[in-house]
């Protein structure tokens, strides 16, 4: 069973401590990262800088796979290496480095080749929240996926080759309560008001004779009236045109008796949350249509609530998820605002302590206990009702073996995505090359590229013919550039695509913000990234 969000205590040195933070996430999700327990497959730069971004964030804990031994060309791209520690364990050097980062992290060390790893003990990687593969060749990556999912392991793949690098998710499913979207709709319910709201509207009065009365009416007043009004006169609808948006703009215009009143200026710059739809939206009708909503004894506690979720807005929301709560500010008097508050707060807890009954309801009749689901966790989700989030991904053997033709012919075909897709399915053909030939293009050559080239050419074309694309060609100048990075991991790209894959390690974990759905090819010659989903 999932972890349950309780309400998280933290003392006040640990709040200090990731106060920056803290202000991101929160308690709950910093609680998440420092229960979590990491695996980093490959103590390259491109994996240590990943986990140093997560150790200093305060991580719970961490075990750093790695059979090699520290190399002098490791002086020259990573940072947690020096040296002194030149034959030792590259494994144990980077754990020591990350542990005097934080001790708090609890960091431990596997001295192992994680391709032997993945083949000799695949039941190792099911004690850890999350997986960090990196450097990870075609083969090794699909062996651990399958074993990662058998595990409901959370994986995250990272690689950096020269100039250019990818970072790809690999989870079954990853449901967010929390996505904090840059920009959403307060949800004030101007155009579907509830009876409470319609009583209080109704003793305000727009032609009240007071000049200053009149000034702090509160813009959500302001619009229900004219939204009403509006009504009426058009058979029940409310602006949907152009012109009609337009007129009804002119008409809140109208009700000003002059040109220094605030609110009704907010209103008129408001007039939009009165156009948008009613009810839910079609991401969130799609989810509480999922056949995950049709909950067994099983159920995460998040399908449970959808399934909650899909009888309240059949029933007593009427069409409607529960409300936020929530207001901005506005002009208004402190008398009707209050009052505005406690209308709007009421009806959030209201709307609450039904959901409430109705998941413990529904984990009764599925023989759970119904208290398993925490007050906290049911507010949190009933404040997010409208930004649920359900990613899924596909398997990396299921996008390698059958990629989306539509999407893969709309890459190739277009000038904006040649560069990414050319090293998507270069960073493939490397892996391919190096198979038949025991060494990656450019690797070990001391100048003279020009056969490593040719042949990477034919394999990467070979390799488009798989995947169901003849006829299309890469550009030469790519293919000569991969042969040039000769396999090198470069620290200025390895700490980019690290830190992207620990900023998605933090969303996966914390199931805050929405995580990258494709794979994330990041292009240093052009400086410019792109996400394929194929």
């Amino acid at each position: 069973m999932e972890r349950d969000e309780q309400e998280a205590t933290m003392s006040e040195p640990t709040k200090t401590k990731y106060d920056r933070q803290l202000r991101i996430w929160g308690e709950v999700g910093q609680a998440a990262l420092e229960s979590a327990s990491i695996c980093l497959l490959n103590c390259g730069p491109t994996g240590s800088e990943a986990l140093k971004n997560l150790v200093l964030g305060g991580i719970g804990s961490i075990t750093l796979v790695d059979g090699s031994k520290v190399e002098i060309g490791d002086l020259g791209n990573n940072f947690m290496v020096d040296k002194n520690s030149v034959g030792e364990s590259k494994a144990k050097t980077v754990c020591a480095f990350l542990q005097e980062l934080n001790d708090a992290v609890k960091a431990n060390f596997v001295e192992d080749n994680p391709d032997s790893l993945i083949l000799s003990d695949p039941s190792f990687f099911s004690q850890f929240t999350l997986v960090i593969a990196t450097q990870l060749v075609e083969d090794s990556m699909v062996k651990l996926d399958r074993i990662c999912r058998e595990a409901n392991v959370m994986l995250v793949f990272a690689r950096s080759y020269g100039l250019t690098g990818l970072v790809r998710i690999s989870v079954k499913e990853h449901t967010i309560i929390d996505s904090k979207p840059d920009h959403f709709l307060d949800d004030l319910r101007l155009n579907n008001p509830w009876p409470e709201l319609k009583r209080f509207v109704e003793t305000i009065d727009l032609k009240t004779p007071d000049p200053i009365a009149h000034k702090h009416i509160p813009y959500v007043v302001i619009l229900v009236k004219m939204a009403d009004e509006w009504a009426k006169t058009h058979s029940n609808n409310l602006p949907s045109t152009r012109e009609e948006k337009k007129e009804f703009k002119d008409l809140v215009k109208s009700k000003m008796v002059s040109m220094d009143e605030d609110n009704y200026k907010e209103a008129v710059e408001a007039t939009f949350k009165v156009f948008a739809p009613r009810g839910i939206s079609k991401e969130i009708e799609e989810i509480i249509n999922d056949s995950y909503a049709e909950v067994g004894s099983n159920s995460s506690a998040f399908w449970v609530m959808v399934a909650a979720l899909k009888e309240f807005i059949s029933n007593e929301g009427d069409g409607e998820a529960p409300l936020e709560g929530s207001m901005p500010d506005m002009t208004s008097s402190t008398e009707h605002y209050i009052n505005l508050q406690k209308i709007y707060q009421t009806k959030a807890e209201a709307d609450c302590l039904s959901m409430e009954q109705r998941v413990k309801h529904i984990l009764a009749k599925v023989g759970r206990d119904p208290s398993s689901i925490s007050k906290q966790t049911i507010k949190s989700f009933c404040k997010n009702a409208r930004k649920l989030k359900v990613c899924r991904y596909r398997m990396i053997e299921d996008e390698f073996s059958n990629p989306s033709a539509t999407e893969l012919h709309k890459c190739l075909a277009s000038e904006d995505y040649s560069s990414a897709i050319g090293f998507y399915i270069l960073l493939r053909a490397v892996d391919s090359f190096a198979a038949t030939y025991k060494k990656f293009p450019g690797q070990f050559d001391g100048g003279d590229t020009e056969e490593d080239a040719s042949r990477l050419r034919t394999t990467a074309l070979s390799l488009i013919s798989e995947m169901g694309c003849d006829g299309y060609e890469l550009p030469e100048a790519l293919c000569n550039e991969m042969c040039r990075f000769g396999a090198a991991e470069l620290h200025v790209v390895a700490a980019f695509v690290g830190g992207i894959a620990s900023q998605e390690v933090i969303k996966l974990i914390t199931k805050q913000f929405v995580p990258m759905l494709g794979t994330f090819v990041f292009n240093g010659i052009d400086h410019n990234s792109q996400s394929l989903t194929l």
